[in-house]
């Protein structure tokens, strides 16, 4: 599937204004400093399906039990499973997370991802695309938070907002909604944007019952009217 090509620029225009109206409503959002790449890269295994109270908690729960990236390394899976189980799909994560584990040992003979901080953007990306588990949000996590590259990451919330916005057709992947989006984001806004439109995904522009009336984007919302607020309300008052 392909998708046109943004010609007139519209949609990067757009993005840069985007970017305004929301450091008007929330500020420049701080991302905080540069983390350890392997913590970047088992906390966003964790974040899979789950939410972002529950990976924190199962990541804290993980650090807590293997203090030590080889204490978890020598770990069995079970146990693992047990304490990241808060979590979610605690199986199928601690799997990902021993093989991930066991691949950066077998790479680099220590417990780091450093030496991948150190190669090209995109070869450091296909280097985790080639892991198990990981795609293109959390390799871009991993390069941006625990790298310091340019990365947009594109997580469900901006994946929803995206789509109602009409920057990404509907049909639209998350994968593709990465390419698509990458070549739209400017570099400087790549991580204020998108820690932006996290916020405002979980604030306003939900999944579910979204906050409507306080749209900073109303004429280019594309959600069906039986889905905004304002419509659901008048139903049922009726």
């Amino acid at each position: 599937m392909s998708f046109p090509p943004d010609k007139n620029g519209r949609k990067r225009e757009f993005l840069h204004q985007a970017a305004k109206a929301l450091t008007q409503a929330y500020g420049v959002p701080d991302p905080g400093p540069i983390e350890e790449p392997l913590a970047v890269l088992i906390r966003t295994v964790l974040s899979q399906n789950t939410t972002d109270t529950n990976r924190d908690r199962a990541y804290h729960a993980l650090r807590r039990r293997f203090p030590r990236w080889e204490d978890l390394l020598e770990a069995d899976t079970k146990e693992i499973a047990e304490v990241i189980k808060v979590g979610g799909l605690s199986r199928q994560k601690s799997a990902r997370i021993k093989d991930i584990l066991q691949w950066v040992h077998r790479q680099w003979g220590e417990m780091t991802l450093a030496p991948l901080c150190a190669m090209g953007t995109a070869e450091a990306r296909e280097v985790l695309l080639g892991l198990k588990g990981v795609g293109l949000k959390t390799a871009n996590c991993v390069l941006a938070f625990g790298c310091g590259r340019v990365a947009f990451p594109v997580d469900t919330h901006i994946l929803r907002i995206a789509k109602r916005l009409g920057l990404i057709p509907a049909p639209a992947t998350a994968e593709q909604a990465h390419l698509l989006l990458a070549a739209l984001v400017p570099d400087a806004l790549a991580i204020p944007l998108h820690l932006n439109l996290i916020r405002y995904g979980r604030e306003i522009c939900k999944a579910r019952h979204p906050h409507c009336r306080h749209c900073l984007f109303p004429d280019l919302c594309t959600l069906p009217l039986d889905q905004r607020e304002g419509y659901r309300k008048r139903q049922r008052h009726a």
